[in-house]
């Protein structure tokens, strides 16, 4: 009875992760320490872990189901070398008319799992005239002011403060990291600021502009809500984007999905073996 009545004094939004959790906890009870989410191009990563269960989005209660060409849904629970993980293969969007507290539903989830550290990926446009269509570009802040924030509303104290501190979003620690891992591997990675905006329509030019001179060097439609969703809860984070195409205006190409889809894909093995060899050092 008094566990009946905690719950009807719970918020909305955390009862919900709770019966996401409390399903997760009956089909398994792995408990990983590093959550990857894949972005388009590295949608076979499965075969770079042992993989020993697999949970489909839609089989977990009121958990959000992406609908994006390239994005399947489910979570791989297994091992990165040595290291426990989980991967989501396929995130939801805002674009998709979830909420953004349903977006970073899982991020959430996934801290209730156990993991420590969040990894997230991307395929982005460039907008730093020095990119080019195929770069790497770790993430070392983030602009989210054109979506959002999956913060507003009633806080749950459960999941975090009230007004967390964004100054060192993506973690110092883990970019040395991720340089160190690419030099060995002798991989060539940019460096730069990542800028949300909801999508699902690609920038215009004139919006391209504006956004390098707020000091954006890449663009995309997800990544950063989750960050802060992260940090909120007292997660690592560490972020790179695959850059897919140049953004509206710095080429004379119309942008498409599927060109976004091919690039991210040709670049995917090395993608997929950079980010497997950061992971075994997290």
């Amino acid at each position: 009875m008094r566990g009946s009545e905690e719950r009807k004094q719970m918020s909305r939004q955390y009862e919900r992760l709770l019966k996401c959790y409390e399903y997760y906890r009956s089909v398994t009870d792995f408990t990983p320490r590093v959550g990857l989410i894949l972005g388009s191009g590295l949608g076979g990563y499965a075969r770079n872990m042992t993989v020993v269960k697999e949970i489909p989005y839609g089989d977990i209660p009121e958990f959000p189901v992406s609908t994006v060409q390239g994005h399947d849904g489910r979570f791989l629970l297994g091992y990165i070398g040595d290291v426990p993980a989980v991967v989501m293969k396929g995130r939801v969007h805002y674009y998709e008319g979830y909420t953004m507290e349903e977006v970073v539903l899982p991020v959430r989830l996934m801290k209730k799992m156990g993991i420590e550290t969040l990894f997230l990926t991307n395929a982005s446009g460039g907008i730093g005239r020095v990119f080019h269509v195929g770069d790497f570009m770790m993430i070392t802040d983030q602009i989210s002011s054109f979506a959002p924030s999956p913060l507003i509303g009633e806080n749950v104290s459960e999941l975090g403060g009230r007004f967390p501190d964004m100054t060192y979003i993506y973690d110092r620690e883990l970019m040395d990291v991720i340089r160190k891992t690419a030099g060995e591997e002798n991989i060539a990675i940019q460096e730069g600021v990542y800028l949300q905006t909801t999508g699902p329509n690609f920038e215009s030019p004139a919006e391209v502009r504006m956004y390098a001179l707020l000091g954006a060097d890449a663009v995309g439609m997800s990544t950063a809500c989750e960050a802060i969703a992260a940090r909120h809860a007292g997660v690592r984070v560490c972020g790179i984007s695959c850059i897919s195409n140049m953004a509206s205006g710095l080429s004379d190409e119309e942008l498409s999905h599927l060109d976004v889809q091919a690039v991210a894909d040709r670049r995917s093995e090395e993608f997929e073996r950079l980010v497997t060899r950061i992971i075994e050092k997290l």
